[in-house]
């Protein structure tokens, strides 16, 4: 499916046999591939086949690399078809685990939210953003949803605005605020004779559903090909004519640190990198019938990683490993430079 088909046009049952097929032909991407199958399964109803495709996942003898957000997943997808019982006990079990991912965190509090275990939704959303905010100078964007999150259920509760709440303020970025947006009383105002009253509103949903839109409409990243220096000299040595792309690996990282800031001044959002390597790209050039040594395949190769959940997202946080490779924190190696 490409990133920008409409809603209402997906075949959802069609996309998510398709991603299983995909999974099969690339098994390195298969967690991201069979998680997204299961989101469609989950969106046309069929929510136990979704179960066992998650089931599948936990059940592989290959380590994933998120097991609690598949987890997570699974315990949200079997409350909404009455497993409420073995939904709680993996509820438990995610918390239990204190991942330092904040997606399970988050649907897991969410699944909490939306069947009215506030006081739980509440006590859950506050272990993670302790867990994950303390002593962290700017929030990460992915811990946005935390804040928020925790905000609406504190609203909802009759809670007095806390340090956390005054957190959540400072990362909202809509014209309307949380706390308009998270008044329990606003459903009041849908019943509302006065076209002043219901005006507001209107300006109130359309606010929230732009954030929903930007939460979870996940497309593709603008991905930038990286490819470390044991791989560039192989594929340089087997490829010559790519040379003109690659004078050195100090200018090939230097190149996409500065393409990257250029995007982001540009305003373009969703930046991430992609590592290549060279027997992943010699097949990508296979089956496009096309000789690895063509440039024009590269930026091709980039999103066709991109599309299999290859991307990481840039910039990364200042004190996190740089995405060189280095070893070195973001913020002392590429993240340094102007």
């Amino acid at each position: 499916m490409r990133p920008d088909t409409p809603a209402e046009n997906v075949d959802h049952t069609a996309e998510a046999a398709r991603l299983e097929r995909t999974a099969g032909l690339y098994p390195e991407d298969a967690e991201a591939l069979l998680l997204r199958a299961a989101a469609h399964l989950e969106l046309s109803g069929d929510r136990p086949t979704a179960t066992k495709l998650y089931d599948r996942l936990l059940s592989s003898p290959e380590a994933l690399d998120h097991p609690h957000l598949v987890r997570s997943l699974k315990a949200s997808n079997l409350w909404e078809y009455g497993h409420e019982a073995e939904a709680r006990a993996i509820i438990d079990g995610v918390r239990a685990a204190a991942p330092r991912d904040p997606a399970p965190w988050v649907i897991v509090a969410e699944a909490l939210e939306s069947h009215d275990e506030l006081e739980a939704a509440h006590d859950t959303f506050t272990e993670a953003v302790r867990l994950l905010l303390t002593d962290v100078p700017r929030p990460p964007q992915p811990t946005h949803p935390l804040l928020f999150g925790r905000h609406r259920v504190r609203r909802m509760l009759g809670r007095s605005h806390d340090e956390w709440d005054a957190l959540a303020d400072t990362v909202h970025s809509l014209p309307v605020s949380l706390d308009e947006l998270h008044d329990p009383k606003r459903v009041w105002s849908l019943g509302s004779e006065n076209p002043a009253e219901l005006e507001a509103e209107i300006l109130r949903l359309r606010a929230e559903l732009g954030a929903y839109r930007e939460a979870l409409s996940r497309p593709f990243p603008v991905a930038i090909l990286h490819w470390p220096a044991s791989e560039l000299t192989e594929l340089l040595e087997a490829y010559p004519p790519l040379a003109e792309e690659y004078p050195s690996h100090e200018e090939h990282l230097s190149s996409i640190e500065r393409a990257l800031r250029e995007l982001a001044a540009s305003g373009t959002p969703n930046l991430g990198i992609v590592t290549g390597t060279v027997p992943s790209y010699e097949a990508f050039a296979a089956s496009e019938g096309s000789s690895p040594g063509d440039a024009t395949l590269l930026p091709q190769y980039a999103t066709t990683l991109a599309a299999r959940g290859r991307a990481v997202a840039w910039p990364p946080q200042d004190s996190a490993s740089c995405w060189c490779g280095s070893g070195r924190a973001y913020g002392e190696c590429h993240g340094s430079t102007a």
